[in-house]
Formats: C-alpha cells, sequence, structure tokens
C-alpha cells in the first residue's frame, strides 16, 4: 500500500480546469505539500483565533471572509494577514472569483504561498475540492492480473504466466463482457472499504495476446468493451490442476485476499485441458452475485441434507 505526496502543484494541474483555478500569485510555493484531503475557511483565523487553525489544508477564502476582511481596519488587516502567513499554509483559494488585495498578494509572494482564484460558489468548490482530494490522497497499489466487469461484477484474474488468462479475457469480452485492465489492475482504497481497479492511461483499451501482439479492444469489440472503472468484487486465480491439492467441492467457506486492507472473495479455478475456463470465471462471477444478495447454495443444499437425516421437516 503507497500514498503519493499531493503538492498544490499537483492538485492544481488536476483541477485548473473542473474547479476553474487561477494562479495569481506564489508561484514558487507550488511545491508545498498538502498534507490534510480537505479544504477549510480560515474565518475563525482571520477573527484572530488560531488556536486550532487547520493550517495544513488548502485553505478557502469566500465571500463572508472577503467581506470581512474589507471590514477591517488597514492596520489591523495588516496584522491578521501578517498572522495567518507565519502558519505552513499550503495555498489559498479566492473564491467566487474575488480578488485578494495588494498587501496580501505582496506576503504570499515572500512566503511563497500560491493564490488561486475560482469562479466557482464556495459550497460548490468545497465539495468537488474535498472529492478531489479524496481521492488523491486515497491508498493505491497494484495487482497483477487482468480485470473484467461481468455484469456488475468487477473480477481480477490472476495466474501464472501462459495459464490462459489472456484468452480467458478475450473469451469473456466476445460474450459482451468489459475490460476494465490487462495483465496490471491499478487499485485505489475509496471511502476505506471500496476497492477501485482501473487501468493505467497508457495501456486503456489495449491487451497483449501471445502469439498474436497488441490487440485495440475497443477498437475490435466496440466502446462497451471498455469499462475504466470498477470496484474489485472478486478475485480469481487460475492454477494448475496437480498444483491444487485440495479443491473445494461445495464452496461452504468463502476464501479471501487482501487488498490495501480490504477482504475481497477469492477463488481458485483449476486448470486442465478441455475445461472452459471463461465459461468458469463467468459462474464464479454470478455465484458472487447471489452471495453478496444472501443466498447460498451451498449453504441451502446443506440444510436439506440435515433436514433429510433429522428428519426435521421444518428446514
Amino acid at each position: 500500500m503507497q500514498r503519493d505526496v499531493v503538492t498544490v502543484e499537483k492538485f492544481y494541474t488536476a483541477n485548473e480546469t473542473p474547479l476553474d483555478l487561477n494562479l495569481v500569485a506564489g508561484a514558487n510555493g507550488l511545491k508545498r505539500i498538502i498534507r490534510e484531503p480537505t479544504v477549510n475557511r480560515p474565518g475563525l483565523a482571520l477573527a484572530g483565533f488560531t488556536r486550532y487553525f487547520a493550517s495544513k489544508r488548502v485553505q478557502v477564502i469566500g465571500n463572508a471572509e472577503s467581506h470581512f476582511l474589507k471590514s477591517l481596519p488597514a492596520g489591523q488587516r495588516a496584522a491578521r494577514y501578517k498572522a495567518l502567513f507565519g502558519h505552513k499554509i499550503p495555498c489559498f483559494v479566492f473564491s467566487r472569483q474575488h480578488r485578494p488585495d495588494k498587501l496580501f498578494l505582496k506576503l504570499a509572494e515572500e512566503a511563497n504561498i500560491p493564490i488561486f482564484t475560482s469562479s466557482l460558489i464556495t459550497m460548490k468548490f468545497i465539495n468537488l475540492a474535498t472529492l478531489s482530494l479524496e481521492m488523491m490522497f486515497a491508498p493505491r497499489g497494484t495487482e497483477l492480473g487482468s480485470m473484467v466487469d461481468i455484469l456488475g461484477v468487477g473480477v481480477i484474474i490472476r495466474g501464472e504466466s501462459g495459464i490462459g488468462k489472456s484468452e480467458s479475457v478475450l473469451a469473456l469480452i466476445e460474450r459482451g463482457y468489459s475490460l476494465v485492465a490487462d495483465d496490471v489492475t491499478k487499485v485505489t482504497l475509496v471511502d476505506g472499504r471500496d476497492v477501485m481497479g482501473t487501468s493505467s492511461d497508457l495501456t486503456r483499451d489495449h491487451m497483449e495476446v501471445r502469439g498474436i501482439g497488441i490487440v485495440n479492444v475497443a477498437a475490435m469489440f466496440g466502446v462497451r468493451s471498455i469499462r475504466h472503472e470498477k470496484k474489485v468484487d472478486l478475485i480469481v486465480t487460475l492454477k494448475l490442476w496437480d498444483q491444487v491439492p485440495d479443491v473445494d467441492r461445495l464452496g461452504m467457506e468463502d476464501q479471501y485476499v487482501r487488498i490495501l486492507g480490504v477482504d475481497v472473495t477469492h477463488v481458485t479455478i483449476p486448470v486442465r485441458p478441455g475445461r472452459d475456463l471463461a465459461r468458469l470465471i463467468e459462474v464464479a462471477a454470478f455465484q458472487a452475485k447471489l452471495k453478496a444478495s444472501g443466498y447460498n447454495p451451498a449453504s441451502e443444499l446443506n440444510q436439506r441434507l440435515i433436514a433429510k437425516m433429522t428428519g426435521d421437516k421444518t428446514l
């Protein structure tokens, strides 16, 4: 598991258009690090109370803060500015297209703190910026395996090289399902509970098929054959038959794989000549979907057997 270092520059680059960010001062401070994945309105700090000031966050100056600053006498306003810039603030954003005064810009340049303006209303900016920061701060990693969306079930298919992963994925795409990632799946933890899978930007829409080469899946099978992002619901590991000494024939107990601290359902499928791997993976996905809805066929059959043996017709 890893977390990316989020700098002001990275935040600006990712959100320049969606948040309508315009850099007006402090360009030398773009390498400053944003240490908390949310924003703060520094109203209390501007009023002089800085004891619990959340200085590690992006600071947003909205309508109320702008008018409050304009209402202060020049000397008092300058003192508040100097106290504010004494903290290690990542950056300031003036929403609603408000413009900072000359003194604010001067102090920002001296402290190397980037200042941005945005045309968005304050609450809309806060909502969008918070969502963006949460994604940028989310734990992430990589899983070796191809990912397919099978009727809403995100399945990562793992296995040794040459075991048949690409052939299985191609067969699933031919049946109308969607490719999320080929060979390597990038995973991100969202809201501390959902593992989302995606492909790298460089290889998106493409997959490698041994003996054929690189295939453009979108061009060959249509745009519906590609899914850019999907929650990981199931891990399927393909193993040679001889390497699986204890085959689970009933499925009474679920197996799990831990990804980014979250348990994801895991199924091992033994591989031998003649087995339709794509069909088996498809059934495993359907089975996972049934279990997620609360229905377990193995448990139902077990209850029937117990009822038969005990003569209890209520079971």
